[in-house]
């Protein structure tokens, strides 16, 4: 079920389930590229995660977003019909919408309209569990709101109202460039306040890591594109039930867990997965937590080998590794879904990178050389 956060206040959460349209502009060379159908793909799922119905899909085709409506002014009358013929909630645009464009658009469809950015943004608010989960994602909402406020009064009641921790409702309806100035006061006081609680939280961690250190204990963090199995992968390590939600971000909060591979005990972190465009926000907001991956001895890159884009996903989750300072650490990685992977595609990733162990989590084949693996590496990092 979509939050309050995203759909505007708490009884229009409270219908199930709200109707969507997914609006993207492609450039002409790349309208007809594999890609472009990928990326409308992952974000019918982020959409699906979230609870939502997706009832239509709008593709413009143009050299670059319109500065003004994102999709251009032609189009946007289109959307509005689209829209209106599917008595449509909101609009999700597959990118990141400047507020201007956001605006603008949203008064000539009609509906709500948000990006790809609030929609994640949304669905890492439904899944945080853990306190330091819920202050780090309002913190990453403020973070995309605060640039968004002028014009958008009615938006404001969703940060700190939603899902997220924080309690009351800060943002009041009201007009005035000095009504404006004080909501800005109070969610910068809010984020400061946010910022201040995960700072203390991450020196808990950290002592957690030091005494982790001194005890020579080897630490794994697995990583990897959302959804490539990374909890089933630890579970089966970790000898526990391999079965695992089959939904987007599903693991938020890091889970540590100590397990034996060949007679060395080491740490295994699970961390979030990384996605397409994942927004800054959460980058920032997240990184204490991402620290995990960023001190960890070694990464566990797992990769979905059954996704038709799975070197490209590879490539993002590296890109993310080194926007976090963590492109150094020294990294294995796993093809994982080997039991659904067409095998000429699994045989295509192994050329691309030879080192990968393959495996399947859910039926545990490579398994064991993965253990092996996992386990000569401990011992030549710990003589």
């Amino acid at each position: 079920m979509a939050g309050a956060w995203l759909l505007g206040t708490e009884a229009d959460a409270a219908r199930a389930p709200a109707k969507a349209v997914l609006v993207a502009v492609r450039e002409e060379e790349d309208a007809g590229a594999p890609g472009t159908e990928l990326s409308l793909a992952e974000l019918r799922r982020l959409a699906d995660t979230d609870g939502l119905d997706i009832v239509e899909q709008v593709v413009q085709v143009r050299g670059r977003p319109d500065p003004a409506t994102y999709v251009g002014s032609g189009k946007a009358d289109e959307l509005a019909a689209t829209a209106l013929r599917a008595d449509a909630d909101l609009v999700i645009a597959d990118g990141e919408l400047s507020p201007r464009q956001a605006r603008t658009l949203e008064e000539r469809v009609g509906v709500r309209v948000v990006d790809r950015t609030a929609l994640i943004l949304d669905i890492f608010a439904q899944h945080a569990r853990s306190s330091e989960g819920r202050l780090q994602v309002e913190l990453a909402q403020i973070a995309y709101q605060l640039p968004r406020l002028r014009g958008q009064g009615q938006a404001l009641s969703r940060v700190g109202g939603g899902r997220v921790a924080g309690g009351a409702g800060i943002g009041v309806r009201g007009p005035g460039e000095m009504r404006l100035e004080t909501q800005r006061r109070k969610l910068r006081q809010r984020a400061g306040s946010l910022r201040r609680r995960v700072a203390e939280l991450a020196k808990r961690r950290e002592r957690t890591r030091d005494r982790r250190a001194r005890n020579r204990v080897p630490s794994v963090a697995i990583t990897g594109y959302t959804n490539a199995g990374k909890s089933a992968l630890l579970n089966r390590l970790a000898g526990a039930r391999a079965g695992s939600a089959d939904v987007l971000f599903a693991t938020l909060d890091p889970t540590v867990r100590r397990i034996d591979a060949e007679g060395a005990t080491l740490t295994v972190t699970d961390t979030v997965g990384f996605v397409r465009h994942l927004p800054h926000q959460l980058v920032d907001a997240f990184g204490s937590t991402l620290e995990e991956v960023r001190h960890a001895d070694l990464v566990l890159h797992v990769a979905d080998a059954s996704a038709p884009d799975a070197l490209d996903q590879i490539t993002t989750v590296h890109g993310v590794l080194h926007e976090i300072d963590a492109g150094e650490v020294p990294e294995l990685l796993v093809l994982n879904k080997t039991d659904i992977a067409p095998p000429e595609w699994v045989a295509a990733l192994r050329r691309a990178h030879p080192e990968a162990v393959p495996v399947s989590a859910l039926t545990g084949d490579g398994v064991e050389e993965l253990r092996n693996r996992l386990a000569a590496w401990a011992g030549s990092h710990h003589r």
